[in-house]
């Protein structure tokens, strides 16, 4: 090593970007590469999102549609033969009540349990739930078991 292969450490030297607006001498002078006019050479300028030039923009061109209900009530649903499944690995016995449903991870504790009929339910339950469809509310009754809402 030498004087003539000195070098700073590696990343300890910053490449500085290039200094606009510091007079005509620096050639980065007058517009200070903004070019003329406009309100991109302004300073303050941020551009809003989804402008198109003054074009109307496309979320003001399309027509507004639809509603949302602010009353809407989401359940989850358990289906019969899940219930089933569980009666045949043996995780639940006679009763299912919600906390049941929320410890086997069918719903979680902060949604309400809607029980639907897919599948067909051979074994006796009691069934806690906030609500049942019909067809559900009929197959468990014809099993033998009772269907009790929350």
């Amino acid at each position: 090593m030498d004087l003539s292969n000195l070098k700073p450490a590696e990343g300890s030297v910053k490449k500085q970007g290039k200094r606009v607006g510091r007079g005509q001498g620096s050639g980065k002078g007058g517009t200070a590469t903004r070019g003329h006019k406009g309100a991109k050479s302004r300073s303050g300028y941020s551009k809003k999102l989804g402008f198109e030039g003054g074009q109307m923009p496309l979320q003001r061109r399309v027509p507004k549609f639809g509603f949302k209900n602010i009353n809407r009530k989401e359940y989850q649903g358990v289906n019969l033969d899940t219930l089933q499944a569980l009666v045949d690995d043996k995780k639940i016995k006679d009763t299912v009540d919600f906390d049941t449903m929320v410890s086997l991870r069918l719903a979680g504790k902060n949604e309400m349990v809607k029980i639907l009929g897919r599948g067909e339910l051979k074994a006796k339950l009691k069934v806690s739930a906030h609500k049942f469809t019909a067809s559900a509310k009929a197959a468990i009754e014809a099993a033998g078991g009772e269907a009790v809402e929350l």
